[in-house]
């Protein structure tokens, strides 16, 4: 722990952000998850067991950060209705780092540690199982070059907990989050509800010193925010279409500025591709759907470019909006070429060639993961892919535009395909009756040999992608 490097620049701020709070004090402390890789980046994973559990469950300051957590305060649209009641309801930002790789700002935030003044009535808990999938969507989309927040810890806390939506009581859990940023649309949203214009031009200016320092010296910063703003978050969308993930619940309160993908609950993987899929067992208009995503993602963007009215004009902004759909149309053939290890070419066929793709993917229903797992580094893994499980897609007319397509396309440098992991026949996937059959042993007999079984399928798969974070 000497090497950490302590912060606190969300203090900068000042109280008008956030409320400081006091942890839960759970009964027991049952460590079921830590992230060494993480910790080491950010020199804290010389901790042992009695010492990780002070800082990441009983909550106790890392030294030189936060002397309290701090609750966070924000607005939203769920489900495009505005809340101005909402906050860190189950969750604190415990703290701040930097990380001794790239030296960039990491927050501690959590969740499921507790009451705030942002409850609503709720208990501030999180489910075990809720905990358990937080931490397979983080792992499986980081493996799959998704950026999203890590699961740094999961502890369980040995109270029982009553969901409506799930078998009841239930183990309970505490998460610590770990991510490059924890302010949201909805903290922008707030300001300009309550007309603070002030502190709207303060959050600004520490958005862009903290998280888009190249924009220090551009002479219209609003403009230039919210079209970095636009870029991130679009090619976050590109992203979660590339890996075929729903989120399920994308209120502007869960778009994160650096279009860092974080906040799992009712996330989802697609088993074949369907515009329709939802995550939400809610979403019963299918407003958050996966072909829907980048448009709701737009719609977000839009709402921060409305909150920064009082700070610009439209005239200047809605040029900057509008640039969120190109960056989205280059950036999805750029991150499927690189799902499959393919150098891309020029934006007309790039786009023609995905275009294909999808429409091969929708005709035949092969299923989404085996698809870019078979055809990693295009015509070089044919014999692997005519191997599969689904060479009887490969062989049909619907494919013909797509084999005609990757035969184009060269590979990247960094394709790997000798690692171990393409000797298997079918990847590692995390559809919802994986994530299910891997709670089954805890629920059961608190098995959780099948979880590390999974978390190290999953490492590697990471290595053999050669994901860079």
């Amino acid at each position: 722990m000497s090497q950490f490097k302590a912060a606190r620049n969300h203090e900068l701020l000042g109280d008008a952000f956030f409320d400081r709070v006091a942890p839960a004090d759970f009964p027991q402390t049952i460590l079921r998850h830590r992230d060494q890789r993480w910790a080491a980046r950010l020199g804290l994973d010389d901790l042992d067991e009695a010492r990780w559990l002070a800082h990441f469950s009983r909550f106790e300051p890392l030294p030189g950060s936060f002397p309290d957590p701090l609750a966070l305060r924000y607005h939203g649209h769920q489900f495009r209705s505005y809340n101005p009641d909402l906050g860190d309801g189950r969750g604190f930002l415990f703290a701040q780092g930097y990380d001794l790789v790239d030296g960039r700002l990491l927050d501690f935030g959590t969740k499921g540690s507790g009451k705030t003044p942002w409850s609503r009535g709720g208990d501030g808990r999180l489910t075990l199982k809720g905990g358990v999938r937080e931490v397979l969507a983080t792992e499986m989309l980081e493996a799959l070059g998704v950026y999203t927040s890590k699961s740094f810890s999961l502890v369980e806390t040995g109270e029982q907990l009553y969901r409506g939506d799930e078998p009841s009581p239930t183990r309970s859990s505490v998460l610590v989050r770990l991510s490059h940023g924890h302010i949201r649309i909805g903290t922008f949203q707030r300001l300009a509800y309550l007309e603070d214009h002030e502190n709207l031009e303060r959050l600004l200016d520490y958005a862009i010193a903290t998280y888009y320092p190249q924009l220090a010296e551009v002479p219209d910063k609003p403009v230039a925010f919210l079209e970095a703003v636009a870029a991130s978050v679009a090619r976050l969308g590109a992203q979660w279409t590339a890996a075929g993930f729903v989120h399920g619940v994308l209120n502007t309160d869960n778009i994160n500025i650096t279009g860092e993908s974080f906040d799992y609950g009712p996330w989802r993987f697609l088993p074949t591709y369907d515009p329709a899929f939802t995550a939400a067992y809610f979403d019963e208009s299918g407003i958050y759907s996966f072909g829907r995503q980048p448009d709701t993602l737009a719609w977000n963007v839009t709402r921060l470019a409305e909150c920064l009215l009082p700070l610009s004009s439209l005239e200047k902004l809605e040029p900057a909006l509008n640039t969120i759909w190109p960056e989205f149309r280059a950036q999805l053939p750029r991150q499927v070429l690189r799902r499959l290890g393919l150098a891309p070419m020029d934006t007309e066929s790039d786009g023609a060639f995905v275009t294909d793709l999808f429409g091969f993917l929708g005709t035949s229903k092969a299923p989404y993961e085996q698809f870019f797992f078979d055809w990693r580094g295009g015509v070089l893994s044919a014999d692997r892919a005519a191997r599969s499980p689904s060479a009887i897609h490969y062989a049909s007319e619907a494919f013909r535009p797509v084999a005609n397509g990757l035969e184009r396309y060269s590979p990247s440098l960094d394709l790997n395909l000798e690692h171990p992991y393409f000797a298997r026949t079918v990847p590692r996937t995390m559809l919802i009756d994986e994530v299910e059959a891997i709670w089954a042993p805890f629920a059961q007999a608190d098995d959780w040999s099948l979880f590390q079984h999974t978390l190290g399928e999953i490492a590697q798969m990471r290595e053999a992608y050669g994901v860079v974070v």
